[in-house]
């Protein structure tokens, strides 16, 4: 056989080697791509069922096209198979989840929540990205990698953006705040929740330094403009922004912190006694400060200075620690006359 002809087979065999083996080669590589592609989308469709029916809405299937950014008539396929696994119901014109929808759609908002407590607290990413970055990796988790998150982070009840966590089988809570635009001029409240979507409210109201956990106070409200206060700096927001920031009563923890300041404002060598950590503060974060000895009645006093500001030297129970601002920030604080 010429040489060439050998040449000839030998690429040949090698070509259908790259496309059909079995579990390496591209078509097998194309499918499970596709099959991941329908995945997201499902899971995805159920996630955005579930955050409409948590708020009481509805949704029809050209709006589910439209929010996941399908074409109309992908946007019907997708609702169609949705219906034969079981997983909704059309009810006139709105999709609704089955019991068994709810329950797969609980799933991936807990991943996702999960993930988004996790790359905040722990992977220190800032609160604009974890949204998107969650989002890619919840798809990939399964049952069991999630309960494993959950116990590793301490069972933490609220995602950075205070969206509550749902536990193993169980279900979400109803929303407890209102928003910013429906809250009483003068009256202190505390911030529950941030909505992430649209995306430049929430970035914007982030750039403002306000955050879940946070008591503010509404001073002013207009057609034009809502003028809040957190206890350090004024904000002021446009009513369709100030409405992605929900409110509600101040919790029994500012009972607790009532005369009391964070650790990172406590003056050097000016002795404190620790009355609460934040709310704010969950997972890995809480479980290191309570490994750490920093709970409720503990004496810690600001001892060496960084060079470089960050971190600081804190001696408590006879031991130096070393704590960021941003962590000495999430324990409060009730300063003590100063030793003699």
């Amino acid at each position: 056989m010429p040489v060439s002809w050998t040449l000839a087979v030998v690429g040949f065999a090698l070509l259908v080697l790259f496309l059909f083996l079995p579990r390496r080669g591209a078509l097998a590589r194309w499918r499970r791509w596709q099959a991941h592609t329908a995945r997201e989308r499902l899971e995805d469709a159920l996630k955005l069922l579930l955050d409409h029916e948590w708020q009481h809405l509805t949704i029809s299937p050209g709006a589910l096209s439209a929010a996941l950014r399908l074409p109309e008539r992908r946007g019907l396929q997708l609702a169609e198979r949705l219906q034969s696994l079981g997983l909704v119901t059309m009810q006139g014109n709105a999709l609704r989840l089955t019991p068994d929808g709810q329950r797969a759609a609980l799933q991936v908002t807990r991943a996702h929540r999960l993930l988004e407590r996790y790359l905040a607290d722990e992977a220190r990413m800032p609160l604009q990205q974890v949204h998107r970055v969650a989002h890619r990796m919840e798809h990939r988790l399964t049952p069991g990698q999630v309960d494993e998150l959950d116990a590793a982070l301490g069972f933490p009840r609220r995602d950075p953006h205070g969206d509550p966590i749902p536990a193993p089988h169980g279900s979400l809570p109803p929303l407890s705040g209102v928003p910013l635009t429906d809250w009483e001029v003068g009256q202190p409240g505390v911030i529950a929740q941030i909505e992430d979507e649209p995306p430049l409210a929430c970035a914007q109201i982030l750039a403002e330094g306000l955050a879940p956990g946070q008591v503010v106070q509404l001073l002013e409200k207009t057609p034009r403009h809502l003028l809040l206060t957190n206890g350090e700096n004024e904000v002021r927001l446009a009513p369709a922004v100030a409405g992605n920031l929900l409110i509600e009563p101040l919790p029994a923890q500012a009972d607790k912190t009532a005369g009391a300041l964070p650790l990172d404002r406590l003056p050097p060598h000016q002795r404190g006694e620790i009355v609460a950590l934040d709310e704010a503060c969950q997972g890995f974060t809480r479980r290191r400060f309570l490994d750490l000895g920093l709970t409720p009645g503990t004496v810690v006093t600001p001892e060496l200075l960084n060079a470089f500001g960050d971190p600081r030297a804190y001696r408590l129970r006879g031991t130096l620690i070393a704590l960021r601002r941003d962590q000495a920030a999430q324990i409060w604080v009730r300063p003590l006359p100063l030793a003699e």
